[in-house]
């Protein structure tokens, strides 16, 4: 009944029409039978949040020391623990044998047909014939079928039979691991407005620590414990017909669920009273108890859905991965996310910013500044962006001559000279002249290099200042000569 949930497909039509059951707990049990380690640590963190356990009996909680209990270190003190002793070393298949799920399904025969008989008188306190109690539990030992509405055994011969039962455990159902958490979760109590502890108990947390603490039980003694907290219940509900309340009923199983074995009342003193209102606060509240906290099925869920999970109820934000390095968090998620669109954001503006200068730096006139700034955005292509933008068309560079002669024409054409290759035919005088010269003389008697008009409106002008020119170019090559 505790198992993870199954899914079945059925093609009866006539099943369809039937309410899905989902099991609220599908990934608390999930993670409780694939990741154990995980699963303990989550609880018993939880569990040292609502009591306080030292050292020694948060170690003996998880397994890890042996449970110190009372009368464990005394001597044998009377009959009673001699009697136990021996009784439990005649083991049999289900009687005295470790819990298993085979011994669980033949003690399940026994709560069915109580569950059908609750109205007897005294159940569980008034004992049966012992010789119909031996035949049947030879029976269940064996495996044979047994037919209980035969009216062959009576409702007590099955009660005291069950007691039996739990009382041969070689441990009780609630484990000696767990005895001093069952002590302090007795003593929660409510706090009044100055901060003091009362006598009243604080059932809210009660109930959550069983929660807690059933968790970690193992899963037969968990499936066991609920079918007879269940079996329990029914029977204080029916206290009008049977006499047996929730508290008759703690003082007959406390002793074989909870306490410690081979122990007598002495060596329990004044915790007996803690003990079995601790069993009647469970037969009370039994319908709370086998269902996780809120907190650990959103813990348990969100653990295989790779996001953040809460592991207490006081701290809704806590980050949970104890033991699970592949989970990333939700938070890291949203912190690299912001980072990411913080990083665009940032490298737009600078992409818009380059853009902004480099616009200025190319309309600037030209100038040494200028040409300067441009090699340096040059440099850097990779940085800059704003080139498939902005044109960046340099400015039409001027060949520039150092020589005297193209000072001379650039103030007398205002425009560079060029020679076409083809023109080369001109041939020098016999006086060495510069090639910058021979350019000039030729321009100066090519007449196709100026229009119509301005030979005939300027011919005699023109043709006056070419010999001044030429003579004086002459003369400045021999000398130069």
């Amino acid at each position: 009944s505790d198992a993870i949930c199954n899914f079945v497909i059925c093609n009866d039509s006539s099943l369809r029409s039937q309410p899905i059951i989902f099991n609220p707990d599908f990934f608390v049990e999930k993670l409780r039978h694939e990741k154990p380690e995980v699963f303990t640590e989550l609880v018993v963190s939880n569990i040292t949040r609502l009591i306080d356990l030292p050292g020694a009996e948060l170690a003996q909680l998880m397994g890890e020391e042996d449970p110190k209990l009372p009368g464990a270190n005394g001597t044998a003190s009377g009959f009673f623990r001699s009697l136990m002793s021996l009784k439990r070393k005649d083991k049999g298949v289900v009687f005295g044998s470790p819990l298993t799920e085979e011994g669980i399904a033949q003690v399940s025969q026994l709560i069915e047909y109580l569950h059908k008989n609750l109205r007897a008188e005294g159940l569980f306190r008034v004992p049966g014939n012992s010789i119909r109690q031996q035949i049947l539990k030879d029976a269940l030992n064996s495996g044979t079928d047994i037919d209980l509405d035969s009216g062959e055994f009576h409702s007590n011969d099955v009660a005291t039979l069950l007691k039996m039962f739990l009382g041969e455990l070689p441990e009780p159902l609630l484990t000696h691991k767990h005895f001093h958490a069952h002590l302090k979760i007795a003593d929660l109590m409510l706090f009044d407005e100055k901060g003091n502890k009362t006598s009243t108990p604080d059932k809210e947390r009660q109930i959550e620590a069983l929660q807690l603490l059933f968790l970690i039980l193992p899963a037969p003694n968990r499936s066991l414990l609920k079918l007879l907290l269940d079996l329990l219940y029914q029977t204080a509900k029916k206290q009008d017909k049977n006499k047996m309340s929730a508290h008759n009923l703690a003082l007959m199983f406390a002793p074989h669920i909870l306490w410690p074995r081979n122990v007598t009342a002495n060596d329990l003193q004044e915790n007996i009273t803690k003990l079995n209102n601790g069993v009647t606060f469970m037969i009370k509240h039994s319908q709370k108890l086998f269902k996780a906290p809120a907190y650990i099925r959103e813990c348990a869920r969100l653990h295989y859905l790779g996001s953040r999970a809460h592991t207490s109820k006081d701290d809704l934000d806590l980050l949970t991965s104890p033991g699970s390095k592949e989970l990333q968090p939700l938070k890291s998620q949203k912190r690299s996310r912001l980072d990411t669109c913080h990083q665009e954001e940032t490298q737009q503006r600078t992409e818009e910013a380059l853009k902004e200068l480099f616009r200025h730096v190319h309309n600037m006139p030209d100038s040494a500044k200028k040409k300067k700034l441009i090699r340096q955005f040059n440099k850097h292509p990779t940085a800059l962006t704003p080139g498939s933008d902005v044109p960046a068309s340099p400015a039409p560079r001027r060949t520039r001559s150092r020589s005297f002669s193209g000072l001379i024409k650039r103030k007398v054409l205002g425009t560079p000279v060029i020679l076409e290759r083809k023109s080369r035919d001109v041939t020098p005088e016999p006086e060495r002249v510069s090639k910058e010269n021979i350019h000039l003389l030729q321009k100066c008697g090519s007449p196709a290099h100026m229009s119509q008009a301005k030979l005939k409106s300027s011919e005699g002008r023109k043709e006056e200042s070419c010999r001044r020119m030429r003579a004086h170019l002459l003369s400045k090559d021999s000398s130069s000569l």
